[in-house]
């Protein structure tokens, strides 16, 4: 669930080098005394779009973080009377900050340093409560993610 950018930041610092080196040549073709405004505004209208995208890219980037900021906010502002011991608050707040891979009972015993009966006690009590959404694979495969998430709720 990480924010795709239109550009990477190598991408960016390249597409800005290029943009230098052009701005440089025409300073230099400036300093031969020869002018040229056509080549002048085009410099500055891929600069422009430039700091345009970059703009672009940091309000998604933006929106993202509100986002997930909000849905965790939602999420404790409703869950704040259900009953969680500390186990299950540790591994619903790594979720909610964006919890790489798939969620099972043996990264529950790694991740809240508890036995295999214990995070399987945690996992199925949040489904009771109607947290967690026990995905369809069954066996080894078995996995849970967020009801919300699970839902497609948040981005």
């Amino acid at each position: 669930m990480r924010l795709r950018m239109e550009l990477s930041g190598k991408q960016q610092i390249k597409e800005q080098q290029n943009i230098d080196i052009k701005l440089k040549a025409k300073h230099n073709y400036r300093i031969n005394g020869a002018k040229d405004t056509y080549d002048d505004a085009l410099i500055l209208s891929e600069i422009k779009l430039w700091y345009l995208n970059c703009l672009v890219n940091a309000l998604k980037s933006a929106d993202f973080v509100l986002n997930r900021v909000l849905f965790k906010a939602n999420f404790w502002n409703r869950h704040a009377k259900t009953w969680l011991n500390e186990r299950q608050e540790k591994l619903l707040n790594k979720i909610l900050d964006g919890f790489d891979g798939k969620l099972t009972s043996s990264k529950w015993v790694k991740i809240a340093k508890c036995s295999k009966d214990t995070a399987i006690k945690d996992i199925n009590d949040l489904i009771e409560k109607g947290i967690l959404r026990k995905d369809s694979a069954e066996g080894r495969s078995t996995n849970y993610e967020l009801k919300g998430i699970a839902e497609g709720n948040i981005q």
